[in-house]
């Protein structure tokens, strides 16, 4: 039985991703080889199996529908058109991608594949001098821009979108919008340097170049902070006392951050990750202090409590508001419950599961152990059980899966890991979405893998592209021709999402009728 599933899984792969390409013929003989033995012992039929029910239990509902007047007999059509479940991306590449033919295959990706749009709002570049936000696109945010440019990833904003002009485009295409991210620590993509540069005193910054230098790493020539031993020697209190001016603009700007952010969008961004990556200061937090030593930098005290507290009363009530993490232990549970035992509207938890290095994916198709990643059916039950003691949806918000060497093997080895996780992911009940990260090859941010995209560079899709596309559109949609019983009532099981339901008159008329399904037992009148 294991031998028959691995070749049906493999064949599948191999031949829809690979329909059109010349695979020499010893990669056609050694199809049964992509994945050790090892690796289908772990995900063996009776893992398989369970996951099966998990999604019929979990992702289904039965619906009950009445169509009045529709005589018994009548043939109908039932169709799901969107799904409940989110399937998303980030967008970061939107118009970047160096011609408008790939720059059009990327946005139709989008309606199509995913059904939710993960937008750039890092602040630091988001907002690269104090009151100018790039909410509106300019010259550079072109597609004219990008496509004479020669080197992008040179570019500041690279991967940063004004996000106006996305926002206006997935609205365009009923496509879900989220928010990336509001509030986070990170130097390196998050914290805007003018902050200091530009809005500290004269006699602060001297009181600061001895708290912090700044090294450039020469591996990828970016600057790091150095922090003195007279700064290690400090309390929070004391830091905040020496910088009584920084730290009533630092707390005022990390608040109007989060105003402004609602301000313009109001309910158009259905959901924000308000704070990203916090767990890490659970612990030091200060409630009631001024400023905490962030494992950062310096940040406002409490800064995830103040955050969500902003958050909740100026967005709009049915925007949903996402914690966000890498952490998926103990820690950002405990983080969880304590804010939410403050009064804080926390209705998403976000996590996170990056395999950024190539040589993780050829452990897991050795059937090995990859230290503190999550890849196989009991690591991800246990973690999806302990999250789930929180009582809140969660969303598998950044997902990377490599394609190790990005030849025949290594493709089939990304789509087959694809797969098997999506297909757990998808069974779990406590989950609401999952969003893979970088859509393309040789766009992710500089130190993440160039072979981690569905498609290439040149936007051809790779066999990872045609695993998901199979699941989200085809396996996991409901289609059924059925007959209406008596008084035009139908009952089936579907997967949970909008649907249209269509059926031929007595004059012959085409009648079309669309419905929600939400609940087991769902009486639907339409």
């Amino acid at each position: 039985m294991k031998k028959a599933f691995l070749s049906i899984t493999v064949l599948f792969l191999g031949l829809a991703a690979y329909a059109q390409d010349s695979i020499p013929k010893s990669q056609k003989e050694d199809k049964d080889h992509i994945m050790s033995d090892a690796y289908w012992k772990i995900w063996n039929p009776q893992v398989q199996a369970r996951i099966d029910a998990d999604i019929d239990a979990n992702r289904k509902a039965d619906a009950v529908i009445n169509l009045g007047d529709v005589p018994a007999g009548t043939e109908l059509k039932i169709e799901q058109v969107s799904h409940d479940f989110i399937f998303g991306a980030h967008i970061f590449n939107f118009n970047q991608l160096g011609t408008h033919e790939r720059n059009e295959r990327y946005k139709e990706l989008y309606g199509t594949l995913f059904n939710s749009a993960s937008i750039s709002f890092y602040w630091k570049t988001f907002e690269m001098e104090p009151g100018r936000p790039r909410y509106v696109s300019e010259y550079w945010d072109t597609e004219e821009f990008w496509n004479n440019c020669k080197d992008p990833k040179m570019q500041p904003h690279w991967r940063r979108p004004a996000s106006d002009e996305v926002v206006d485009f997935c609205e365009a295409k009923g496509i879900r919008l989220h928010g990336h991210n509001i509030i986070w620590g990170n130097r390196t993509w998050q914290h805007p340097h003018w902050i200091i540069e530009k809005l500290m005193t004269p006699d602060e910054k001297k009181v600061m170049d001895t708290y912090v230098s700044e090294e450039i790493n020469p591996k990828n020539n970016r600057a790091i902070e150095k922090y003195t031993d007279l700064y290690k020697s400090l309390t929070a209190d004391q830091v905040s006392d020496a910088l009584p001016e920084y730290t009533k603009t630092v707390n005022a700007l990390f608040e109007n951050r989060v105003r402004d952010l609602a301000k313009r969008y109001g309910g158009r961004v259905q959901s924000w990750d308000v704070v990203n990556e916090s767990s890490v200061d659970f612990k030091i937090m200060n409630p009631g202090g001024r400023l905490i030593k962030s494992h950062y930098g310096i940040m406002p005290a409490d800064y995830t409590y103040k955050a969500f507290q902003v958050a909740q009363s100026v967005f709009p009530d049915q925007v949903k508001l996402n914690i966000n993490d890498y952490n998926m232990g103990q820690g950002y549970l405990d983080q969880v419950k304590d804010l939410t035992s403050r009064g804080c509207k926390i209705d998403i938890m976000g996590a996170q599961m990056h395999l950024f290095n190539p040589q993780q994916c050829l452990d897991i198709a050795d059937g090995k152990q990859v230290p503190g990643k999550a890849v196989y059916p009991d690591q991800v039950w246990d973690w999806t059980d302990r999250l789930g003691q929180a009582g809140i949806p969660i969303h598998l918000s950044e997902i990377t899966i490599t394609a190790p060497g990005n030849d025949f093997r290594g493709r089939q080895i990304q789509a087959i890991i694809a797969r098997n996780l999506y297909r757990l992911w998808f069974s779990v009940k406590p989950m609401m979405g999952i969003t893979w990260w970088n859509v393309v090859d040789d766009c992710g941010a500089p130190g993440e893998p160039s072979v981690s995209g569905l498609f290439d560079r040149d936007m051809k899709p790779k066999a990872s592209y045609y695993a998901l596309d199979n699941l989200i559109n085809n396996e996991w949609k409901t289609r059924l021709s059925v007959k209406a019983g008596k008084k035009g009532v139908v009952k089936f099981r579907g997967f949970k999402g909008n649907y249209k339901v269509s059926w031929t008159d007595a004059d012959g008329n085409l009648v079309t009728r669309e419905f929600y399904l939400k609940n087991d037992g769902d009486g639907i009148t339409l």
